[in-house]
């Protein structure tokens, strides 16, 4: 048997591919069971260990605190989701927005004059934005959720892919975008599935998520009641099974990626912390399911934040690659 260290990248290319499968396979057959085992135990892990490995290469960012200005913007989400209610529904997606121009500021700009004047005017734009529905939706739902964890996740292969020009590598962004859509296609019939009493409440926190996905890909059903909706048709089944596959394929794939991007070299006091923390981490899921959530809410979207810089870096390459190269 290979070990990690051995793998070279079409072995993890190809490796990746059977996490895909792997992945899509338990989505299919048990969604909400699947999506809270993966947040539970290896969002933490991957959490963890990421913000470490982003510490290392400087958040890919240009000045060296910048992270802390997007921590403190991470604070104001935490504060105003758990703390002070916000005042309005396009508060939290403007803090988000707001994360995203300043790594773009981070990312781009040296220049410490350039970058608060930057800085400013983004505030100043947020202020003047007119707002609705649709930006709540995109902004403070989609973004730090669904894009993160499978449009990210599929720039960040991608990016790597077109460094290595591999085969194999193309075979894996091919077959993410092909087992993501098949949720939409394969109904799975046959499949008799109930949602328990302590799944639907470990997973309430999440379920508008669901319902506004429903909503943006015009699945029908046969109620209004919403958590009719999420927890027993058909379209709330198709939607959970692509949730969970997204989100568990998130974490195998930065787990798999181990002997590649080397997270795991670091001092063993780290290592040692990080592993505690986890494991409490864990625990606190299993005392109770929503303590967890709150608990790590604040990690959770820190890695996101924290994460920005290194989408748009994935992005910026990406742009690149596909420009015609100058002789």
């Amino acid at each position: 048997m290979l070990k990690l260290s051995t793998l070279n990248n079409d072995q993890i290319h190809y490796a990746n591919i059977g996490l895909m499968v792997l992945s899509a396979i338990l989505a299919f057959i048990l969604p909400f069971e699947l999506f809270l085992f993966s947040y539970a135990v290896l969002g933490p892990l991957h959490y963890l260990t990421e913000i470490g490995w982003l510490h290392k290469k400087n958040y890919y960012t240009k000045g060296k605190y910048d992270f802390l200005f997007l921590s403190i913007l991470c604070v104001l989400v935490f504060y105003f989701s758990f703390i002070k209610p916000a005042k309005s529904d396009s508060q939290i997606p403007h803090i988000i927005l707001y994360g995203v121009l300043l790594s773009l500021i981070f990312v781009f700009i040296k220049d410490n004059l350039y970058r608060v004047v930057l800085a400013i005017l983004a505030i100043i734009g947020l202020a003047m934005a007119k707002t609705g529905y649709t930006y709540f939706v995109w902004v403070g739902v989609f973004l730090p959720t669904i894009i993160h964890v499978l449009f990210f996740t599929w720039a960040f292969m991608f990016y790597g892919v077109l460094k290595n020009k591999s085969t194999a590598g193309y075979l894996s962004i091919v077959a993410l975008v092909v087992i993501a859509l098949s949720f939409f296609v394969i109904k799975a019939p046959g499949l008799q599935y109930q949602v328990s009493g302590y799944v639907t409440k470990s997973y309430d926190l999440f379920y508008l998520l669901n319902k506004f996905l429903i909503d943006l890909f015009g699945l029908q059903t046969d109620t209004t009641d919403v958590d009719a909706i999420v927890y027993q048709t058909n379209a709330g089944f198709i939607v959970m099974r692509f949730i969970a596959f997204s989100y568990t394929y998130h974490y195998l794939n930065w787990f798999s990626k181990t002997s590649v991007i080397q997270w795991h070299k670091v001092p063993k006091k780290t290592l040692f912390v990080t592993l505690a923390l986890w494991i409490f981490s864990v625990t606190l899921y299993v005392i109770d399911y929503n303590i967890g959530l709150k608990a790590l809410y604040f990690i959770s979207f820190l890695h996101v934040f924290l994460e920005f810089p290194l989408n748009i870096v994935s992005f910026q390459g990406i742009i690149k690659s596909a420009l015609p190269v100058k002789k």
